[in-house]
């Protein structure tokens, strides 16, 4: 007995033992990771930030689709680097498919439609606001300590509780904290309930910002999904669709809302779009997730932010800081009021040529046999929309005119916030926050960077390398043309491709098959890794839209 009791006693001290280390050990790793954010949020560059984010996202994400089987197993599953492209695609949003979707089992669609959601714009740019506030509030907090404790060392507790809050107010009006947001409400001694002007105006605006964005993001795609679920389950020839090709209806209006809205352009079947071409109430449905998510997202921020001011009296004040000082918010989606009013403008005229044009050149060919009057002009505003940046299709791009080709090449190309309007002021030219605090250092590096279009000529050239023996043997698919937009559309982050066609063969073979799936599925290993290339280079775009300032041509 007294065995058992030692015994007891031994293995009690050794797990109080065990759960001291183990707690130490958690410790440690917390105050490890603590530094490790801050080293991040204080040095690293949002480019390498953002670079690093999508590259990890990619890995995880091929990681996670290796693992679970597709449809198709096991009698086909795709190569790892088709994977891996699918991945890169999904979290980039570009569309860009060398694998049929329908081959993906109802769970790696899961998990695309989260890389789609995760790696959107929208989201990626209020995880930079979140990043950019608290960064702040790390180099501010650092100052504040640092002023204190200059002024008042012998201070008591109490009164050092009052000379933070009111100095606080003092310190931003100083010249070296003009670039800090101080992170905490500064109020006045005498009137407590009533905040100071001041940084903290501009710190809780921000924070109202963020709150905004979460709630247009889950709003848009609430409404996305269940305006999709409902059309599906009203209209039976869209149904029987995703029926007759084993698709679950809800991850199908969950996943088509969620790539429409960034702008991605996957669809879980191998046609995309094409065979809902004759369902133009959803695609009626399809084209304001289109534009509220990319090209049309600051007009509707601005509009939500507005409405929100009217509805809730007492965030007016923040309402108000946030569409008078945009410069000073330094939010890329939030333009001023009269970029934004031009922007709609442009993205208007941009769809009507897109529109007169496809419809004067392509109503009685065969891209849009089949359909009537009403089905042809709901389809082409969608193909017209869906230009800008989500790719989604209802016609086979390779059968269409050149000339509309060429206009989408120079839709593709296009930043999304493009206005042909001149802004007269210069301050009403939003500037992120790295961009306001550039100084002098790399001046030589920022000298040596190309422009846009010469990173594009230059990953054609590369493509063009990669597949000259194609491009000899197989012309009339391998042509420049195809090529160029093929690079275009991974550059835009849009998905529109021309396909392959085995008719188009020169030399038919008869092993030949015609897949649903993208002209880069049949380029070579070595022609795909420069097309996942560009589609990175295109996701961060926003990075060097200066680039080639210093190569003058004369």
């Amino acid at each position: 007995m007294n065995n058992f009791v030692c015994f007891g006693k031994k293995l009690q001290h050794l797990c109080s033992c065990s759960f001291l280390k183990l707690a130490s050990l958690s410790k440690s790793m917390g105050f490890l990771l603590v530094c490790y954010y801050r080293f991040v949020l204080r040095m690293a560059k949002p480019f390498w930030i953002e670079l690093v984010y999508f590259v990890t996202l990619s890995f995880l994400g091929f990681g996670v689709l290796k693992a679970l089987k597709p449809r198709t197993d096991p009698s086909f599953r795709p190569r790892n680097l088709d994977l891996f492209f699918t991945s890169v695609s999904a979290s980039t949003v570009s569309s860009m498919s060398t694998v049929e979707m329908e081959v993906f089992s109802n769970a790696q669609l899961i998990i695309l439609t989260i890389l789609m959601f995760i790696g959107g714009e929208v989201f990626t740019s209020m995880v930079g606001l979140q990043l950019w506030k608290f960064k702040l509030m790390l180099l501010t907090k650092e100052k504040v300590a640092s002023a204190s404790s200059d002024i008042s060392p012998s201070s008591t507790p109490t009164n050092n509780i009052v000379f933070y809050h009111v100095e606080l107010g003092s310190l931003a009006s100083k010249p070296e904290f003009q670039d800090f947001n101080l992170g905490v409400d500064v109020y006045d001694q005498d009137q407590s309930d009533k905040p100071l002007d001041g940084e903290s105006l501009k710190f809780n605006s921000i924070k109202f910002l963020g709150c905004v964005i979460v709630g247009y993001l889950l709003v848009i795609h609430g409404l996305g999904v269940l305006m999709v679920s409902l059309y599906l389950a009203v209209i039976s020839s869209a149904r029987n669709v995703l029926k007759n090709k084993g698709l679950n209806v809800h991850t199908f209006s969950l996943f088509t809302t969620v790539s429409t809205f960034s702008s991605c352009g996957f669809v879980p079947t191998n046609e995309n779009m094409m065979v809902f071409s004759k369902n133009s109430g959803l695609l009626l449905i399809l084209i304001p997730q289109v534009l509220f998510g990319n090209t049309l997202l600051p007009s509707c921020l601005r509009f939500s932010i507005r409405v929100l001011g009217k509805i809730f009296k007492k965030k007016e004040h923040l309402c108000n800081y946030l569409l008078k000082h945009t410069r000073e918010i330094g939010f890329l989606h939030l333009l001023p009021s009269l970029h934004s009013s031009l922007l709609v403008v442009t993205v208007f005229v941009f769809i009507m040529v897109q529109l007169i044009a496809f419809l004067s050149l392509e109503w009685s060919s065969d891209s849009l046999s089949g359909l009537n009057s009403y089905q042809k002009i709901t389809g082409a505003l969608f193909q017209s929309v869906n230009s800008r940046h989500t790719g989604e299709t209802i016609v086979d791009l390779s059968i269409i005119s050149p000339v509309i080709l060429v206009l989408f090449v120079v839709m593709m190309y296009l930043p999304p916030y493009t206005s042909f309007l001149p802004i007269k002021d210069d301050d009403q030219n939003p500037l992120q926050p790295h961009e306001r605090r550039k100084t002098r250092r790399g001046k030589l590096v920022e000298n040596l960077i190309f422009s846009q279009l010469s990173y594009l000529a230059i990953f054609i050239i590369l493509v063009c390398i990669t597949e000259r023996k194609q491009m000899k043997e197989d012309p009339l698919n391998f042509n420049v043309l195809n090529i160029v937009i093929e690079v275009i559309s991974a550059y835009g982050n849009v998905g529109f491709t021309t396909g392959y066609s085995c008719k188009r063969q020169i030399h038919p073979n008869g092993d030949c098959q015609d897949k649903w799936y993208g002209f880069s599925g049949r380029w070579s290993d070595q022609g795909k890794l420069v097309l996942v290339a560009v589609m990175f280079f295109g996701r961060l775009k926003k990075f060097n839209m200066d680039g080639g300032r210093a190569w003058k041509l004369l």
